[in-house]
């Protein structure tokens, strides 16, 4: 026989329904959000018996505390503002770190973004302002001999001659060397370090020195886009100042946390002009190289490029890990070797996971009009839609 159910047993039968449905979605596997830029690494210079540079003696400022107080604030800034990035410090209190082992965390943690923060000094008491470095030769006397000085903390260590391969930073040979290292990210470095000195000449009206290159070891050993900021002179009194009011660091940090933000919406915008994202699912293995017909027809190409190297390398499959179609150009005496072309951004897109796939980590996206000549990424989509 059976029985009526009442309308609380109803009730009770929905409510397991619901909740049973609830439990249901909820325990599915949730897709994470993606974005241009999901993991950063911030590093303080120098730290625990290493103080880096010293200030003018009247508040016993060192730059290893300047530092670390200024990279706090950026990873503070940056968490708040973008809950999806995730912040990474190579040392997050007064203890020494060895230069390659925070290249190696910044690696090994596989970052889009490292940033290095230090702080400048100089014999004349009037030297001023703040500047960025990127990996390169340095173009003049005084950008060397502050690698040299940044790289001296290498001297401090138990091993320094094993974890360098007996590298040398007081050797201009060694420096020379170094500053001819393979940089697959030297355009995206390039353009965080211009975001962060306008933001420091603009929104807080510091000196600007300007964007420049220099061998300094933490930035050349990296394998994404990476910029050193030397965020003020601490021999100059006024600097000083500055660098060691709570005021000054705050101003600074929200300098490079805005410049972060710039730079970020910058690539995003990059991956939604064309409805796709970096980390697209798509296959590679139909992915073709198309004709030069097909370019032509375009007006604009593009392609992946794979290394930069100070030595020509010849364009055989088995020297670029077996990959056909590869090419080759100079710029600033330096050889470029891209790999494939494409008349779309997703088909380099597709290229370019092939690339990583053959152990091109840093491998990236490069544009070039009908006359071979490098244009800008966010120009290139625009034409090659156009079309």
């Amino acid at each position: 026989m059976h029985r009526r159910l009442n309308k609380w047993t109803w009730l009770g039968l929905a409510i397991l329904f619901v909740s049973s449905g609830f439990f249901l979605a909820s325990s599915m596997p949730k897709k994470e959000k993606e974005t241009a830029i999901q993991r950063i690494v911030i590093d303080a210079g120098h730290g625990g018996k290493d103080p880096g540079n010293l200030g003018t003696g009247r508040y016993k400022v060192t730059e290893k505390t300047v530092a670390l107080d200024v990279a706090l604030q950026v990873g503070e800034y940056i968490e708040k503002a973008f809950p999806d990035v995730e912040v990474l410090y190579t040392r997050d209190s007064d203890n020494f770190l060895e230069l390659h082992e925070r290249t190696k965390f910044a690696n090994t943690k596989e970052a889009d973004l490292f940033i290095s923060i230090h702080c400048d000094a100089f014999t004349k008491s009037t030297a001023i302002g703040c500047g960025s470095y990127v990996m390169g030769a340095a173009k003049t006397d005084a950008n060397l001999r502050m690698a040299q000085r940044e790289n001296r903390a290498m001297l401090l260590e138990d091993n320094q001659q094993d974890n360098y391969d007996g590298f040398d930073p007081n050797s201009p040979e060694g420096l020379i060397e170094l500053s001819l290292r393979q940089n697959a990210h030297i355009h995206q470095s390039l353009k965080f370090a211009k975001y962060v000195q306008d933001q420091m000449r603009t929104r807080v009206g510091r000196i600007d020195r300007g964007v420049k290159q220099a061998p300094f070891w933490v930035i050349s050993f990296t394998t994404m886009p990476s910029v050193l900021i030397e965020l003020g002179f601490l021999t100059n009194p006024n600097e000083e100042d500055f660098l060691n009011s709570e005021q000054g660091r705050d101003y600074m940090a929200s300098a490079i946390y805005r410049a972060f933000k710039e730079y970020k919406k910058s690539l995003e915008e990059i991956e939604s002009t064309v409805g796709s994202i970096a980390n697209t699912e798509e296959s590679v293995d139909e992915e073709k190289p198309e004709t030069g017909d097909e370019v032509a027809n375009t007006g604009v190409v593009f392609k992946v490029q794979l290394l930069t190297s100070s030595a020509q390398v010849e364009l055989k499959p088995e020297n670029f890990e077996g990959l056909e179609n590869v090419s080759e150009y100079r710029d600033n005496d330096m050889y470029k070797y891209l790999y494939g072309a494409s008349t779309t951004y997703e088909g380099a897109k597709n290229l370019q996971k092939a690339a990583r796939k053959k152990g091109y980590k840093g491998a990236f996206v490069v544009a070039f009009d009908n006359e071979n000549n490098r244009i800008a990424l966010e120009k290139a989509i625009k034409m090659a839609q156009a079309k």
